[in-house]
């Protein structure tokens, strides 16, 4: 583990390989788990404006989720996007493949919002456990989620830590994710010199 300012970093962060391939995985951190997507309590009034700006594309059974149970489970500062059927997000939408896409981020890409999605669903793989003022940041690696990232990364050479740098630069700002990055390197070159 190595330690940028607030948060301390799993080694894995610096040395995985990783690169999203929607095409290979569907979009499986859309619709795997058990529990949506973590959110902070300043996104809230975001993914309200969010829900009403793409209600209408979204699923029947997610409209109803909405309507029956809320967007936001939870309380303070454990929050959570609602799931249809404990699987997929209520954002989800499907494309003519069959590819699992977020409604959030299609609209925001087709200039129809100004904010792309919760952090936390920018960062993934990378998830961040705040204890005592302390970030812990880790891969979390799920292998029906991550296979296919990690085999397209590793094809392009493509590190976790360069392929996160949008969401983690939205995170914690470019000052911390230079910082981050040279970390980063160090390790695996020090790893590279004592073998």
């Amino acid at each position: 583990m190595f330690r940028v300012q607030h948060a301390i970093i799993s080694d894995d962060v610096a040395h995985a390989q990783f690169a999203c391939n929607l095409h290979l995985c569907k979009g499986a951190c859309c619709v795997v788990g058990e529990a949506g997507a973590p959110v902070e309590r300043n996104e809230v009034s975001a993914l309200r404006r969010a829900y009403e700006a793409v209600e209408g594309e979204l699923r029947q059974r997610a409209r109803e989720e909405v309507e029956d149970n809320g967007l936001i489970r939870g309380k303070k500062d454990d929050l959570e996007l609602a799931c249809t059927d404990g699987r997929e997000c209520v954002f989800v939408t499907y494309d003519q493949n069959n590819v699992a896409i977020c409604a959030i981020q299609k609209a925001q890409m087709e200039g129809r919002l100004d904010w792309p999605k919760p952090v936390s669903c920018h960062l993934f793989p990378l998830r961040i456990t705040r204890i005592a003022g302390t970030d812990y940041i880790n891969f979390e690696y799920i292998p029906e989620l991550c296979s296919a990232g990690c085999k397209t990364g590793q094809a392009q050479g493509v590190y976790l830590s360069d392929f996160s740098e949008p969401a983690l630069v939205r995170a914690y700002g470019r000052n911390w994710y230079e910082e981050f990055n040279q970390a980063c390197k160090a390790l695996r070159e020090k790893e590279v010199s004592e073998v």
